[in-house]
């Protein structure tokens, strides 16, 4: 097996006088879930086009699975639900994945055994003989999930695959690309729902204007910066002096917009102040502190009111890497 299952470097298309992407660098290990994050516009589909050869990289270096994208072997090993897509409306569930599984090259035999598991897999295993011309939106992409899972593909890309469901079909997407990581899948998935990315993925890539700003695994995330609000009856000099002697490489300040900072020490520490005269906001990045910052409080001669902690969720992150501006296009 290949070290990576996909692996660029430097990868860009240009159309004409429009550079869609600019510098696209990234690594896949096998079985991972990574997400593809970014802006409209941002470069996202037309990564995944060239990754999938459906468009011709203007330079750069691409391999999925270990060949150059577009390879046919390879190829019949991935599957892709494209955020835009149209069946044969004509015909049911279980003609379009035959028609599909056709395609793939799959014998009859396998075809038989695996179309009804995998309508049940995806929640319509009671309409596999209705015309697709009578599905829902949610249904229509959850027959698009079914036939990129159809030839039990080592790599998977889902362009939005939740975009259309509810709550219910939502779980249930979150639900198979687990099942598909356990079982060796590796998947990429785009979508602008950063929590569903937060609750599937391992890794996220960040990208803006077609080049990736940071790669960051969930877990770090989760255990990453902490911020934390003191609430005291007054913030007094002396709270500020037993804040300020904690361990520099436990705690830096966390300047906020309508803050006046505090007393600097020789160290180097800053603790900041907000002007409503009982909050102290605090960066961590060790919730070990958080007891030590309790007992410096009450030494201090202060009255604890609240110490909440609080971590940033994928969306602050986002906004922060990406830029709050583009967030809204």
């Amino acid at each position: 097996m290949a070290e990576w299952v996909i692996e660029t470097g430097g990868l860009w298309k240009q159309y004409r006088r429009k550079v869609a992407v600019t510098d696209l660098t990234l690594t896949v290990p096998p079985g991972e879930v990574f997400g593809f994050l970014g802006p409209n516009g941002a470069g996202k589909s037309t990564a995944i086009k060239m990754l999938l050869g459906l468009v011709r990289p203007s330079g750069g270096s691409a391999r999925v699975l270990g060949h150059p994208p577009g390879h046919r072997a390879t190829m019949a090993r991935v599957g892709f639900l494209p955020e835009h897509f149209r069946f044969h409306t004509w015909m049911t569930a279980t003609e379009l994945l035959t028609l599909h599984s056709r395609l793939y090259g799959m014998d009859r035999a396998t075809t038989v055994r695996r179309i009804p598991k995998l309508l049940e897999q995806v929640g319509l295993a009671d309409q596999a003989g209705r015309p697709i011309a009578g599905f829902s939106k949610g249904m229509i992409q959850r027959i698009g999930l079914a036939q990129a899972l159809l030839n039990r593909p080592a790599l998977v890309f889902l362009d939005e695959p939740t975009s259309a469901l509810d709550p219910l079909g939502r779980r249930l997407v979150r639900s198979i690309i687990h099942d598909l990581k356990a079982g060796g899948t590796t998947v990429f998935l785009n979508s602008h729902l950063l929590g569903e990315v937060e609750a599937t993925c391992d890794r996220v890539a960040f990208i803006k204007a077609g080049r990736v700003l940071r790669t960051l695994p969930l877990h770090e995330l989760e255990a990453g910066r902490l911020r934390v609000e003191l609430r005291v009856d007054a913030v007094t000099p002396a709270l500020l002096a037993a804040l300020d002697a904690l361990p520099l490489e436990r705690l830096t300040a966390a300047v906020a917009a309508d803050s006046e900072p505090g007393p600097e020490s020789e160290a180097g520490r800053i603790i900041t102040a907000l002007h409503s005269g009982d909050t102290v906001t605090l960066l961590l990045t060790d919730e070990a502190v958080l007891p030590l910052i309790a007992e410096r409080t009450l030494a201090s001669g202060a009255r604890l009111y609240a110490l909440t902690p609080h971590r940033p969720s994928l969306e602050q992150l986002f906004l922060e890497i990406v830029g709050a501006e583009d967030s809204g296009q």
